[in-house]
């Protein structure tokens, strides 16, 4: 097992299990402890999915010395604690979205991964799913032409009570964190550095956005429109245009098994991109390539990207009157 990599899974909530379901289709991938807040559900998780070791503490899954990548799965808020905590304790960390809970906690979090020279990264799925990736070589084919609009959006009925995660203000809910960084982080991942944002959104009695729009001004050229919901199921498409037709990463995109081209000349057709597994396997293996390669960051998500976005998110928050107890 000296080859393999050995993952600890810091929370067990339902995104720690998707991404633990995601490990066991990774090349190379040992889950080899979960940490919880409790003993139980560390253990009940890991004899679930076969880790070597659980701990009732997040600090001891930090302090581990069989571990060698973290994967955040907290609740927003606890993100940058907890990954500054796994960084000090000399493990990489791959850090679920939102990264933080705003820039200003972000930025502390890269700078303590650079100065100790370890493996830290956005753990935005999407990036590296296979549907991406075609549409990127579409668009540099040429074969829609120059892109200059992009639109996106992701919504569900999330049907919870007020003290639920997405809904709970304490916990950083809302729909702009939990779904808006979805279309946010592609249409930036496509058109490019974002110049401008203008944000409406829908408040709810918990003081969270139920739905936020927010239309981007990309440097360059080119705009997007994105929005996301929890009131409404939405179609959860994303649709890149150029002069010569547009490209679908079709429904859902973050996790689409297909795309399809449409051109102005009456060509349409679609293309598959089968994922691995729940499609968790894509960053978990850009995460291992990083992290052997010795490297502090993937080209794929880097550093600056996280800490741009996270500002784009703290700009929109400012436009709807969306403040969290870390912003004081």
């Amino acid at each position: 097992m000296s080859d393999m990599v050995r993952w600890g899974i810091l929370g067990t909530g339902k995104i720690a299990r998707a991404f633990a379901v995601g490990l066991q289709d990774t090349p190379g991938a040992l889950l080899a402890a979960v940490g919880s807040r409790s003993f139980a559900t560390a253990e009940a998780f890991g004899a679930e999915f076969g880790a070597l070791a659980s701990y009732g503490s997040y600090q001891e899954l930090a302090d581990a010395g069989d571990v060698d990548l973290v994967y955040i799965a907290t609740p927003h808020t606890l993100h940058a604690e907890n990954a500054r905590m796994a960084l000090e304790a000399g493990k990489g960390v791959l850090c679920e979205k939102p990264f933080t809970i705003n820039r200003r906690e972000a930025e502390q979090v890269v700078a303590l991964a650079r100065a100790r020279k370890l493996f830290l990264m956005e753990a935005m799925w999407t990036r590296f799913m296979p549907a991406l990736a075609e549409v990127r070589r579409i668009i540099a084919s040429g074969e829609i032409g120059a892109v200059s609009h992009l639109s996106a959006d992701f919504g569900f009925a999330a049907g919870v009570r007020p003290e639920h995660r997405v809904l709970n203000h304490a916990l950083g809910g809302g729909a702009l964190l939990d779904l808006g960084i979805y279309p946010l982080s592609i249409a930036a991942a496509l058109l490019g550095p974002i110049e401008s944002v203008q944000a409406q959104a829908e408040m709810g009695a918990t003081g969270v956005d139920l739905q936020t729009a927010f239309t981007l001004k990309h440097v360059g050229g080119g705009m997007s429109s994105c929005s996301c919901s929890l009131r409404a199921r939405t179609p959860v498409e994303l649709t890149v245009s150029g002069e010569l037709g547009h490209v679908r990463i079709d429904t859902m995109f973050h996790r689409a098994k297909t795309v399809t081209v449409s051109l102005t000349d009456g060509v349409l057709r679609t293309v598959p991109t089968p994922f691995i597994g729940n499609g968790y396997a894509h960053e978990a293996i850009e995460a291992q390539r990083c992290w052997r390669a010795g490297l502090t960051e993937s080209d794929i998500m880097p550093h600056g990207e996280t800490l741009a976005l996270m500002g784009v998110l703290d700009t929109i928050r400012g436009q709807i009157g969306l403040r969290y107890a870390a912003d004081a």
